[in-house]
């Protein structure tokens, strides 16, 4: 087990980024945003990648995965899979240059299509995904955001199932369930908590269908549940990596800007500060 965290959230540069994550003692970084682009898609330059790769070896750090675009909520399931298709192909590039394992995903948007559409259209797409995914020997993770199968956790299970691919984890994120319309974070957590190979720590309270940028709060201050959770899944076995997505001073990968580099900074190893604690109780109440 080892905690990291999508390090936009600290800041825009990969230099701020390094220094909150080398401040809170860990030694891996979640990669998604560099300088404000998306750092699996062409938008950010190969140099500019190696110029990022190069400051985290530097500063004795590993890469644990990337925060890929791919099926997230700005494309919908109508839309031009090839974009997909070629930000997976170059993200898998840069995966083997800094030895990665893990890239995130999720299952695209409805907007216009059939509930049968696109639940079959999200099978079909991420069917293909894990094939290359299988190829390249790097783990897909399906987060519970957007999409079909994140409607409710037995979706998000029988979307793992259906895909069948060793290639294909999930990756559960404990304030999304809250974020995204569902107040039952105990049952969701139980239907997909034997399925479980990655784990973001985010927290929210519930205000309905979608909770606003303000209604994120830090961990254990909302109604995600979270220590309560990572007592279970820690007491149960988990031993996979826990990452941070605070959003407490802005939702960096909306465009939020509204909080300075200091604030965005400071709750960044403020909550990855409170996150430590929570998995370290956890781990001592399992010993």
């Amino acid at each position: 087990m080892f905690l990291t965290g999508i390090a936009d959230e600290a800041g825009t540069d990969i230099h701020t980024q390094i220094k909150a994550h080398k401040e809170l003692g860990w030694d891996k970084i979640e990669i998604r945003l560099i300088n404000g682009v998306n750092a699996s898609t062409s938008a950010l330059s190969e140099e500019a990648f190696d110029d990022a790769l190069r400051a985290i070896s530097e500063a004795g750090l590993t890469v644990s995965g990337f925060g890929s675009a791919i099926g997230n909520w700005s494309r919908p399931v109508t839309g031009d899979f090839k974009i997909d298709l070629e930000d997976l192909k170059l993200v898998m590039g840069r995966m083997k240059k800094c030895g990665a394992k893990y890239v995130r995903t999720m299952s695209w948007v409805q907007k216009d299509a059939t509930d049968e559409q696109w639940r079959d259209e999200a099978y079909r797409r991420y069917t293909e995904l894990a094939k290359m995914a299988e190829d390249a020997g790097i783990i897909l993770l399906y987060e519970n955001c957007t999409g079909w199968a994140s409607e409710t956790g037995e979706r998000m299970v029988e979307f793992i199932k259906t895909v069948n691919s060793p290639n294909v984890k999930m990756l559960y994120d404990l304030g999304n369930v809250i974020a995204h319309g569902g107040p039952d974070a105990w049952g969701f957590y139980q239907a997909v908590k034997l399925h479980i190979e990655y784990v973001h720590i985010k927290d929210a309270k519930f205000k309905g269908d979608h909770v606003a940028s303000s209604d994120f709060t830090y961990p254990s201050e909302g109604d995600a549940l979270v220590p309560r959770i990572l007592k279970d899944l820690i007491g149960s076995g988990y031993e996979g990596p826990i990452s941070i997505e605070p959003h407490v001073a802005t939702v960096v990968h909306a465009g939020g800007g509204e909080a300075s580099a200091d604030d965005l900074y400071a709750a960044y190893v403020k909550y990855g500060t409170m996150a430590g604690k929570i998995v370290n109780d956890a781990c001592a109440a399992k010993a």
